[in-house]
């Protein structure tokens, strides 16, 4: 979603385009107006921000405003709706003041009273699958007339700038966002650079630019339709068609070294490649008998080959993950290669059988159909035929869309799943804490005292991130030791488009959330 000493992580997503272009800003796109098309396969699975700690983000960046953000380019978090900083030595009272002037797109008053009703209502409501993971650390939200909002923390926590600048966080307008319960009218009031004109799930989000806004992101275009495609190929065939003008989100491998050749199909188009830190791994859910037991958990990581998963099914547009924390992060390690090595059947035999578990194994693996791109199927397929094929497990392969796989894996209905994590912010923190506690981003409860308050709290007294990668080892080897989640690799990120638009090296922020403002029409030389 990194190369890093003390917060440099997100320079290492600036992207880079591998068909360069140039242009200028156009005024006037085809039908008059520099609209843009963006095309991709990950659509909101809600519309309020309470409920959703998951790829909706990417509206919510475009149409609502958080008091801090991650313009492109930058390593730690700007203002956006406020200025902020700690106003005490412990870091345990953080204070914003707000912009002059906010209102909500529909002229309601943006105030401090707005955003305090904002975070409560995430903490009250506490949704399933929710961000209210995210505010841990927070005690209570104060304000001090309507532009001063004071956060106070049970801790010291050198990350809650980082998780403010979250589109979790974003600021709602109060009379339409009820204080205990989700918005359920199917509209949705933000204050951000774009207005939400209309919205069809699963279809398509019409954004208009919000001419009151006030925030740092500064518009390059008038307007953005993004349309949601239930698969990649469909995608790529409308934008090889000319329907959209650009895609974002779940180009397969294929499509990816596809569009890289030279060939009169792809006449008119360029690939924007950016270092990604997004991460796809299993996980196991402990309550169920078939994964209970520690040994079989052990087994498949010794059996899982990442190399050739990520050759056969990602062509060199990903690579193996032997830790949660990716590649470019503080605190990244090898620990689950430093542990099992190469792939084993036979070392993998002996645990089980030292165990005194039979086999084969029944193994029951659950995937998404529409949230990850065209490739989950063929990479679990890899991973069936890996498994079975070292005699040790029979692996049943089921699927779902996204909304009622999200429903399932939250009833604890899946004995494995795969997930994919695009980072919040740009921090090891933010690749550990969600996972673990009684309450997690995964609905699979996973308690363990000495991560959860021990090592992250320590890590969060470090307003020096590069200096916390012992506690982030340390949490790793615990993880490695419970094998509950199993990374397998790190994905590159892909913006391919038309070139007459400019704008994709831009477009990805630290979060890999698209901001669409930068996107924009060349002119003519």
């Amino acid at each position: 979603m990194f190369n890093r000493t003390s917060l440099q992580a997100a320079a290492a997503l600036a992207s880079i385009s591998l068909l360069a272009g140039c242009g200028l800003f156009s005024d006037e796109g085809a039908n008059g107006e520099n609209k843009i098309v963006v095309g991709t396969t990950s659509a909101p699975s809600t519309l309020d921000p309470a409920a959703a700690w998951d790829g909706s983000w990417e509206l919510y960046r475009n149409v609502f405003q958080t008091l801090l953000s991650f313009p492109t380019g930058t390593t730690t978090p700007q203002p956006d709706a406020a200025e902020c900083r700690f106003t005490d030595a412990s870091s345990r009272v953080y204070q914003c003041q707000l912009r002059d002037g906010l209102t909500f797109s529909d002229g309601g008053k943006l105030d401090a009273q707005a955003v305090k009703h904002s975070i409560d209502r995430i903490r009250k409501i506490n949704a399933k699958g929710g961000p209210n993971g995210l505010l841990g650390s927070l005690d209570r939200v104060a304000t001090n007339g309507d532009a001063t909002i004071v956060f106070h923390l049970k801790e010291p926590d050198a990350t809650f700038p980082f998780i403010l600048a979250t589109p979790a966080m974003s600021i709602v307008d109060p009379r339409k966002y009820p204080e205990d319960s989700l918005r359920e009218d199917g509209e949705l009031t933000g204050s951000g650079p774009y207005v939400l004109e209309s919205y069809e799930e699963g279809v398509k989000a019409e954004l208009s630019k919000n001419p009151t806004y006030k925030g740092f992101a500064n518009h390059k275009n008038d307007g953005v339709t993004i349309r949601y495609f239930g698969d990649s190929d469909a995608m790529v065939t409308a934008l090889k068609k000319k329907e959209i003008d650009a895609t974002y989100r779940g180009l397969t491998a294929d499509e990816v070294v596809d569009l890289r050749e030279k060939k009169p199909a792809n006449e008119g188009l360029q690939l924007v490649q950016s270092t990604g830190a997004d991460i796809r791994y299993l996980v196991f859910n402990a309550k169920d008998p078939s994964v209970n037991k520690l040994p079989v958990r052990q087994a498949v990581a010794q059996v899982v080959d990442r190399n050739a998963l990520v050759a056969k099914v990602y062509r060199g547009t990903a690579e193996p993950l032997y830790s949660m924390v990716p590649k470019g992060i503080a605190g990244h390690t090898t620990e689950f290669f430093d542990r099992y090595g190469e792939p084993d059947v036979a070392k993998a035999k002996k645990i089980l059988r030292e165990a005194g578990i039979d086999t084969p194994v029944p193994l029951t693996f659950w995937f998404t159909t529409d949230r990850y791109g065209s490739a989950t199927a063929p990479e679990f397929a890899e991973l069936k035929r890996q498994l079975d094929s070292s005699g040790l497990f029979q692996v049943t392969l089921k699927s779902k869309p996204w909304k009622d796989f999200q429903a399932g894996y939250q009833k604890g209905e899946f004995p494995v799943f795969g997930r994919g994590w695009f980072p919040d912010f740009p921090d090891p923190d933010n690749f550990i804490a969600p996972f673990v506690g009684k309450e997690n981003v995964l609905s699979t409860p996973y308690e363990r005292p000495e991560i959860t308050d021990q090592l992250l709290p320590l890590s969060r007294r470090q307003s020096d991130r590069g200096a916390v990668t012992k506690q982030f080892e340390k949490a790793q080897e615990i993880l490695v030791d419970d094998v509950r989640l199993l990374p397998l690799w790190q994905g590159k990120l892909y913006v391919a488009a038309s070139e007459e638009i400019a704008g994709g090296e831009r477009a990805l922020d630290p979060q890999t959330v698209m901001q669409m403002w930068e996107l924009h029409r060349k002119a003519s030389w």
